[in-house]
């Protein structure tokens, strides 16, 4: 049976670097679950690991969406399972992100509901304001409201037609394989983690500029760089204009923390993760799972 370990937590909490590290130390391969890496193009803004800090650890699920187009759970799904099926049993699979519709949808058993656009409930949605979708989405699906980002109108009025629409069995893809699950998430004080937003967002504001700048150059309208998160969001509010590089940088850096925070109340919610503070407790807790499961 397939052996899947997962890395969560918030945005900046380190979950890049630790799954490369224990995939090396127990000989996996790492498989993103970040529903904004899987485009080609989005590097500096959603953090992307880099060829060097892979460290020759096989990584799967990158760049492999235009921004151009539209990438679903529902892609994900199947991709994950085409690919699963190439990595060679007596590997343990390491998922390694923070979007959790994406973890959910491979660890969940059962089926993962694929909803068609709606465009009628599109359109009166959209007239709708934030707050008001926001609520609507609260009463619909509490735990999706918990991790969507706020200020996405694209996502939350995705989440509403996911929420609102009813699941038949042909709008269904099922995982196929069956998993042993262990879910290891990472503790960090909220002081160090927003620390290390900040820093991030210090030390990449001006590559992620230049990288929305050249984003929008190759054909991407502001609206969809919007919908690509805080970070491209504030970016090309800057280069229209409508910020100055401070206002930018201090919005950026407060929606985030916001964002973080909702991360943190999604994952505390789930009672089958094994909070860790390090690499050792996450490595125990590995050695563990992988004996009972017959790997150890």
């Amino acid at each position: 049976m397939r052996q899947i370990i997962v890395i969560l937590g918030p945005t900046a909490a380190g979950k890049s670097a630790l799954g490369v590290a224990l995939a090396k130390k127990f000989k996996g391969v790492v498989v993103s679950a970040d529903s904004r890496q899987v485009y080609r193009g989005l590097n500096i803004g959603t953090a992307k690991i880099t060829r060097l800090e892979m460290k020759g650890v096989p990584h799967f699920l990158l760049d492999v969406a235009s921004p151009h187009s539209q990438y679903s759970v529902a892609c994900y799904v199947r991709e994950f399972n085409q690919i699963i099926k190439y990595i060679p049993a007596h590997q343990p699979i390491f998922l390694v992100g923070g979007s959790p519709f994406y973890i959910k949808a491979v660890t969940t058993p059962g089926a993962f509901s694929l909803v068609p656009p709606n465009p009628k409930l599109r359109r009166r949605l959209e007239s709708q304001s934030t707050k008001q979708l926001l609520n609507q989405l609260t009463k619909l699906d509490p735990d999706r409201a918990h991790s969507v980002d706020t200020a996405n109108r694209r996502r939350l009025i995705r989440a509403i037609e996911i929420a609102s629409a009813p699941l038949k069995p042909s709008d269904s893809v099922d995982n196929q394989v069956p998993f042993q699950i262990l879910k290891i998430g990472i503790i960090i004080s909220r002081r160090e983690l927003y620390q290390r937003i900040d820093q991030r967002i210090k030390s990449r504001v001006d590559r992620i500029i230049t990288e929305t700048k050249n984003l929008h150059l190759q054909g991407l309208s502001w609206r969809r760089l919007e919908a690509f998160g805080l970070e491209y969001r504030f970016a090309s509010r800057l280069l229209r204009g409508q910020l100055t590089r401070s206002e930018m940088v201090y919005q950026l850096k407060n929606s985030t923390h916001d964002f973080a925070r909702r991360q943190l109340t999604w994952w505390r919610r789930e009672v089958d993760i094994h909070w860790c503070r390090n690499q050792t407790a996450a490595s125990q807790k590995i050695k563990t799972f992988l004996k009972k499961t017959g790997r150890g």
